[in-house]
């Protein structure tokens, strides 16, 4: 089945956690330069606004970084986490809601040879495209591509039609999020049980 970029329609529906969940086994594009890399996401996590202490919104928290949560679903928001990394989120919900999911992990498919120039590696591995920094560098994002919309021809997400087993995706809690005290807990945490690019614990 050709690629079919997901509607916005997929991104502005209510449920943030469900979405977290339908995106596994989604296609990822990026075309930079004249140099398209993709891959099949394999982890995700779900941040649901103002009432979740993990989000970057919680409480109703607006900067300049985080002002395009507050946008209607569908568009990206990339960040530097530590000064290093750059993670990439895809926003949901409707405009004044900042939902938003974060991209961990991907099964890299098209531009490897580009995605190991980016990432510096000789040949490829698992590391390439595992955990959301490594995620972003082998793909050629950035902080400077936050507001891109999601169904143009740079940056987008795609279905092939296909579908990993029910029984192959597992809910756990989200990683890197203590402080978030008992939202730290929640389930938000999606990812392909056993597959060998899913980062953390599985």
């Amino acid at each position: 089945m050709p690629l079919k970029k997901l509607p916005l329609s997929f991104y502005r529906r209510d449920d943030v956690v469900q979405i977290a969940r339908e995106l596994i086994g989604m296609i990822l594009v990026t075309r930079w330069d004249g140099m398209t890399t993709s891959g099949r996401i394999v982890e995700t996590e779900a941040y649901a606004g103002v009432t979740d202490k993990a989000s970057h919104s919680y409480g109703g928290r607006r900067t300049g970084r985080t002002e395009i949560m507050y946008a209607d679903g569908g568009y990206s928001y990339v960040y530097l986490c530590y000064g290093i990394h750059h993670l990439f989120n895809v926003v949901t919900h409707r405009r004044n809601t900042p939902h938003a999911i974060l991209l961990r992990s991907l099964e890299p498919l098209a531009g490897i040879p580009e995605m190991l120039v980016r990432t510096g590696k000789k040949k490829l591995d698992h590391t390439l495209t595992r955990g959301p920094g490594n995620m972003a560098k082998a793909l050629g994002i950035v902080k400077d591509q936050t507001g891109i919309l999601l169904n143009g021809k740079q940056m987008f997400l795609a279905d092939d039609g296909f579908r990993y087993k029910k029984s192959e995706i597992i809910a756990s809690p989200r990683i890197g999020v203590d402080y978030a005290g008992e939202d730290a807990l929640l389930p938000y945490r999606f990812y392909v049980k056993g597959n060998p690019y899913v980062s953390g614990k599985v």
